[in-house]
C-alpha cells in the first residue's frame, strides 16, 4: 500500500508512531511515496497504513514520558488537559472508597468509570466499582499511551463515553535500560523512589520482553504544610476545630467538662468547662498525601509460527499498598445512643465515674490515630493467535483471543473501636485490692475486660488511661479487614482488510465479536456487618454479568485528487451488546474526514454511547458515612437566611427563625459544609438502568508546508449522558426538598423531633439513581512547533489546551427543575492548558513546562454579605437562589528538567518541579480533597534526579 508523503501526514505520523521501536515505514521511494505498515490507530479497528483518522487522538511518546518528573503513567495522563480532576485523590483521606490507593483517569470530568481503558487495544479489567487502575502499569514497559477524546462505545463497548485510554507497552526490540529516580520536596518529606528494568530480545521467528518497576513514595501529613494545617485553613486557624478532644470531656446537668491537658481525672473539683482552646485539630496528623508502595512487572512476546501466523502472550503482575491516617476516631455518646444501647454512657458504677449517675462523655482517641491500608494485587493476562491473508490483491489481518484480568485487595483499617468492649469498658468497674481496675463487680468480675477511663486526658498515667495502660489499648481497639475481588474475562475475534475499490480507494472493513463477564465482590470483615465497630458499617457486595458483542466498521472513500477535496472519506462502525441482565443495545458511530488540501484535515464525528451499571452499582450493599452538608434551613448561612420561600419550608417543617445547623460535636456550625451530626446511609440500586449517551466531536488539523515542523489543531466536543447514574449529596437533596420544593426529595431523609439535636438531619437514604442528564461541551487546541535546528541546538514547543464551555447535570426528568452548573465550581476547571519548551544540543538537553488552570467558585463560607472571602455576595443559583459565593484566582506551575546523555549510554536527569513553590488558593469546599486545598495541586516544591541506563 502506497501514500503519498506530505507535512500533515508526517505530523500525525510523528505523534502516534514515532517511538516506536519498529517502524511504521519500511522505505521511501523516488517518487515521494512511502511503504508503510498496517497498524491500528486507537479509534478504529482497521488495521491500515494511513495514520489520520476522523477521531481526535492524543499521543504521548516515551520520550514525553521521560522528561516529566513523574514515577508512573498515571501521572503523566493527568496533565494531559483533557483530563478531569483526580478521583480518589490521595488527599482525600477522609473517602470510604474501597478502590481508595488506585491511579485513576476521568476524561472531561465525567468519572473514571466512564473512561475506557487498554493494554494493547485490550481492555484492562475493572474493579467492582468500574475503575482501572492505570499505575499498576510499569511505565519501563510502556511505548506510548494514546488517549482518544471522543465515545467510542460502538468499538470498544460499554464504558467508552469519555474516551478510551490505550497504553502500547515496547515490543520487537533488543536489549535493555535500568533506571533509579529518587526525590522529595524542598520541606525534606514526601520522598519518592522508583527503580526499574527493562529487557527485550529479538530472534528470527518471534521476539519477548519484561520490564519490572518498584515505587515507594512516602507520606506528607496535613500538619507540615501551613495551607493544610487547619481544618478551616491558614486565614481562620481556631474555626473548625473539634469539641471531641483527646482531653476527655463529660456531660453533667447540661454542662460539658474536662481536665483538659495534663488534669488529674480522679478529684471532681478538676472539672472545669470545656476550654474552647483545648479544641482538637483534626487536620495536623491526617495524611495530605498517603503512602505508596508499589511492585509491577510486565511481560510480552511472540512467536511466527509461520510467515503468516503467529502467537502472542502478555502477562501484568502488580501489588499496591497505600496507607491513610486519620485523626484519633471521635468518640461521643449521646443520649439517644445511650438509651438505645447502641453505646453506653460511663456507667455510675464506673470507679472512674464521680458524680454517681450515668454520665454522657466523649473522647478523642488521638494516643492512637486510624490508619488504613489498601492493598490490591492484580494479575492479568492475555493469549491470541493473529494473523494476515491476501485474497487476490487485498490484504486482511484478523486475530482471536482471551484476556483474564483478577483483582484481589485488602482494606485493613487500625485502630478501630470494638464496641462490645468499649461498652463492657466504661460500665461498672472496680479498684482491687492491689489496685488494679476490674471490670463488673467484686462478685461478678468480667474476665478479659480491662476497665477505660475516658475522661483520662492524652499523655495521663491515670488508671484506665490510653496513653499509661497498653492493656486498655489492647482491649479497646481492633484491627479490622474487609475482602475486595473482581474478574474480568474477554473473548474476541476480529477481523479487518480490504473488501473492494472505489474510483478514490479501498473500502475498509472491520468486524468482530467479544465475549465478556464481570464478576466482583466485597465482603466486610464480620465485625462490621455486625455493627460492631464504632462508626463503620458495611454489607457484602456480590454479583456478576456477563454479555455477548458484535461490531462492523466500515471505512468508504468518497472522493479523491480533485480540487478542494483532496480526500473525502466516511467512516460508518456500530455495535450490538447483549447483556443477560439487561438485554440489548445498539450503537453506532460516524466520522467524516476531508482534506481540502494536502496541509489540512477537516474531521467531524457522530456517535451513541452507553455505560452498563458496574456490580457495586446494582449489588452492593449499603454503607454509612459522616457526609459534610449545608443545612438550607440554617438562618445564618443556609438559603433560608436569603430567600422567603425557602424560609417558609423550613419554618412549616418545623426549623423556625433561630434554627442552626449543629456539627458532629454537636456545635453551632461555623461555616457552610460541616460534619452532619449522624451518618448517612448510601448504597447500589438493583433498579439501575444503563446510561445512554450521544457524542460529536468537529475539529481540524493544519501543518503549513510555508512553516516546517508546525502542526496546529484544533476541536469543538460534546457529550450528553441520559439516565446518568449518580450518589446525590446529602446537601443536593436538602435543596431539592427546601429550595425546589420537590416533594420527593423531603420522603428521603428524617430529622431529629426532639432533644439537644432536635431539627438536626437524623437520617437520609443517598443510594444511587439514574438522574435526568448530565452534559458537557467545549474546545481542545494543540499546537506543535518543532523548529530548524539551529546553531544553539534543536527547539521544540507542545502547547495544549482545553476550555470547558459548561459541564451541567439535572437531577431529573421534571421540566421544573434547574440545571446545575459545574463549570468553574471545585475542581471543574474552565481552562486547563499545559506548554512545554524542549530543547536539545548535542548530549545536553533541557524541558520547561508550564501547567495553568483557571480560577474557582465556590459557596462563601465567610464574609456572606460580601468582604475579602465573599467576592460575589449576590450570585444567583437555581439551586439555591441568592447564594454568597467566592472566586478564587487562578494557578500556574513551572517545571523544570535538564538531562545530560553520557558517552556510556546512560543519561542523567535533574528537575524541579514547582520550580517557584506556588501554592494554589484555600478552597473552603475541599473540591477532591480532605483539606481546604484542591487535591490536584502540588503540595510544593520537588526536586528529584534520575540516572537511566541503557545497554
Amino acid at each position: 500500500m502506497y501514500l503519498s508523503t506530505t507535512p500533515l501526514r508526517n505530523a500525525i505520523l510523528l505523534a502516534l508512531v514515532a517511538s516506536c521501536s519498529t517502524p511504521a515505514f519500511a522505505q521511501s521511494t523516488d517518487d515521494g511515496t512511502t511503504t508503510l505498515d498496517r497498524i491500528e490507530i486507537t479509534g478504529s479497528r482497521i488495521r491500515q497504513a494511513s495514520v489520520e483518522t476522523a477521531q481526535p487522538v492524543i499521543a504521548l511518546t516515551r520520550a514525553e514520558i521521560e522528561k516529566k518528573g513523574y514515577v508512573n503513567v498515571a501521572d503523566i495522563l493527568q496533565d494531559v488537559t483533557a483530563a478531569g480532576a483526580p478521583s480518589l485523590s490521595r488527599a482525600s483521606a477522609l473517602s470510604s472508597g474501597r478502590d481508595y490507593g488506585g491511579m485513576f483517569v476521568s476524561l472531561r470530568n465525567l468519572g473514571p468509570e466512564r473512561t475506557l481503558v487498554l493494554i494493547d487495544g485490550r481492555r484492562m479489567g475493572v474493579s467492582a466499582g468500574g475503575y482501572s487502575d492505570v499505575g499498576s502499569i510499569p511505565s519501563a514497559i510502556v511505548e506510548r499511551v494514546e488517549v482518544l477524546t471522543d465515545g467510542a462505545s460502538a468499538l470498544y463497548g460499554s464504558d467508552a463515553i469519555a474516551g478510551v485510554v490505550n497504553v502500547i507497552t515496547r515490543k520487537n526490540f533488543d536489549g535493555g535500560d535500568a533506571s533509579a529516580y529518587v526525590g522529595q520536596y524542598g520541606e525534606g518529606d514526601g520522598q519518592k523512589r522508583a527503580y526499574s528494568a527493562t529487557f527485550g530480545k529479538t530472534f528470527e521467528r518471534g521476539w519477548f520482553s519484561i520490564g519490572a518497576e518498584s515505587t515507594q513514595e512516602d507520606p506528607v501529613l496535613g500538619g507540615a504544610r501551613e495551607f493544610t494545617a487547619y481544618p478551616n485553613g491558614p486565614y481562620h486557624p481556631n474555626d473548625g476545630l473539634s469539641g471531641t478532644t483527646e482531653w476527655g470531656s463529660v456531660t453533667v446537668d447540661g454542662k460539658v467538662l474536662s481536665v483538659g491537658p495534663g488534669g488529674d481525672p480522679s478529684k471532681l473539683e478538676n472539672f472545669k468547662p470545656r476550654d474552647p482552646a483545648t479544641y482538637s485539630n483534626t487536620k495536623s496528623s491526617m495524611t495530605l498525601l498517603s503512602a505508596l508502595e508499589r511492585k509491577s512487572a510486565f511481560a510480552n512476546g511472540g512467536f511466527d509460527i509461520t510467515d503468516n501466523l503467529r502467537i502472542v502472550a502478555d502477562v501484568l503482575y502488580s501489588e499496591r499498598e497505600s496507607l491513610k491516617q486519620l485523626a484519633g476516631y471521635p468518640y461521643s455518646v449521646s443520649q439517644a445512643q445511650a438509651n438505645s444501647g447502641a453505646r453506653a454512657a460511663l456507667s455510675k458504677d464506673s470507679a472512674f465515674n464521680l458524680w454517681g449517675k450515668d454520665v454522657l462523655f466523649s473522647h478523642r482517641t488521638e494516643e492512637f490515630p486510624r490508619a488504613t491500608n489498601n492493598s490490591l494485587t492484580t494479575k492479568r493476562a492475555s493469549l491470541g493467535l493473529e494473523g494476515s491473508f491476501e485474497t487476490g490483491s487485498r490484504y486482511w489481518d484478523w486475530n482471536v483471543g482471551y484476556m483474564f484480568n483478577r483483582n484481589e485487595g485488602e482494606r485493613r483499617t487500625l485502630q478501630s473501636m470494638y464496641q462490645p468492649h468499649v461498652n463492657n469498658a466504661v460500665g461498672a468497674s472496680f479498684i482491687d485490692a492491689n489496685g488494679v481496675a476490674r471490670c463488673g463487680t467484686v462478685d461478678n468480675v468480667i474476665e478479659g475486660c480491662v476497665p477505660w477511663n475516658p475522661l483520662a486526658p492524652m499523655g495521663s498515667n491515670s488508671p484506665g488511661s490510653l496513653s499509661g495502660d497498653p492493656a486498655v489499648r489492647d482491649y479497646l481497639f481492633k484491627s479490622f479487614v474487609d475482602d475486595i475481588r473482581s474478574t474480568t474475562k474477554v473473548f474476541s475475534a476480529n477481523i479487518s482488510g480490504s473488501l473492494f475499490s472505489l474510483p478514490a480507494g479501498d473500502v475498509l472493513a472491520a468486524m468482530g465479536v467479544e465475549h465478556r463477564s464481570e464478576e466482583a465482590s466485597y465482603t466486610p470483615d464480620l465485625m462490621v456487618q455486625n455493627g460492631q465497630i464504632a462508626g463503620t458499617s458495611g454489607q457484602p457486595t456480590a454479583g456478576d454479568y456477563k454479555l455477548d458483542e458484535v461490531y462492523l466498521e466500515l471505512q468508504v472513500p468518497l472522493l479523491a485528487d480533485l480540487p478542494l477535496v483532496r480526500e473525502l472519506s466516511l467512516d460508518v462502525a456500530g455495535r450490538y451488546s447483549d447483556y443477560d441482565n439487561f438485554g440489548g443495545t445498539t450503537n453506532g458511530k460516524f466520522g467524516l474526514k476531508w482534506k481540502p488540501v494536502d496541509e489540512l484535515l477537516v474531521r467531524a464525528t457522530y456517535g451513541t454511547g452507553f455505560r452498563a451499571p458496574t456490580v457495586d452499582d446494582l449489588y452492593g450493599g449499603t454503607v454509612t458515612t459522616r457526609d459534610r452538608i449545608t443545612d438550607p434551613c440554617d438562618r445564618s448561612f443556609g438559603a433560608a437566611s436569603r430567600n422567603a420561600e425557602v424560609a417558609a419550608r423550613c419554618t412549616a417543617a418545623g426549623m423556625g427563625d433561630g434554627f442552626r445547623q449543629k456539627t458532629a460535636d454537636g456545635e453551632v456550625a461555623s461555616t457552610s459544609g460541616a460534619q452532619a451530626v449522624t451518618d448517612f446511609t448510601s448504597g447500589s440500586n438493583p433498579e439501575l438502568k444503563p446510561e445512554t449517551a450521544k457524542t460529536w466531536t468537529v475539529g481540524l488539523v493544519y501543518s503549513p508546508d510555508f512553516v516546517s515542523g508546525l502542526d496546529l489543531s484544533l476541536d469543538w466536543w460534546k457529550i450528553r449522558i441520559d439516565d446518568v447514574i449518580v450518589g446525590e449529596s446529602a446537601t443536593d437533596i436538602l435543596n431539592q426538598c427546601y429550595v425546589q420544593g420537590i416533594d420527593s426529595a423531603c420522603e428521603r431523609f428524617k430529622r431529629y423531633t426532639s432533644g439537644a439535636n432536635k431539627g438536626q438531619v437524623s437520617s437520609m437514604n443517598r443510594s444511587l439513581n439514574n438522574a435526568g442528564y448530565q452534559e458537557t461541551a467545549g474546545y481542545d487546541v494543540g499546537i506543535r512547533y518543532r523548529l530548524p535546528e539551529l546553531a544553539l541546538g534543536q527547539l521544540a514547543l507542545r502547547w495544549n489546551t482545553t476550555y470547558v464551555d459548561y459541564l451541567s447535570r439535572k437531577s431529573d426528568n421534571v421540566d421544573t427543575t434547574p440545571v446545575e452548573q459545574y463549570t468553574g465550581w471545585g475542581g471543574n476547571f474552565r481552562v486547563r492548558s499545559n506548554l512545554t519548551l524542549d530543547w536539545q544540543k548535542g548530549n545536553l538537553g533541557a524541558s520547561w513546562t508550564t501547567r495553568y488552570y483557571s480560577g474557582m467558585k465556590e459557596k462563601c463560607s465567610y464574609d456572606l454579605d460580601g468582604g475579602p472571602e465573599c467576592n460575589l455576595a449576590g450570585f444567583q443559583s437555581p439551586y439555591t437562589d441568592l447564594q454568597p459565593s467566592r472566586q478564587v484566582g487562578s494557578s500556574t506551575f513551572h517545571d523544570l528538567q535538564v538531562r545530560y546523555a553520557a558517552p556510556w549510554n546512560g543519561t542523567v536527569s535533574l528537575g524541579v518541579n514547582n520550580v517557584f513553590k506556588h501554592e494554589g488558593p484555600v478552597m473552603y469546599s475541599q473540591p477532591n480533597s480532605s483539606f481546604t486545598y484542591y487535591g490536584g495541586f502540588d503540595i510544593g516544591r520537588f526536586i528529584y534526579m534520575k540516572y537511566q541506563q541503557r545497554f
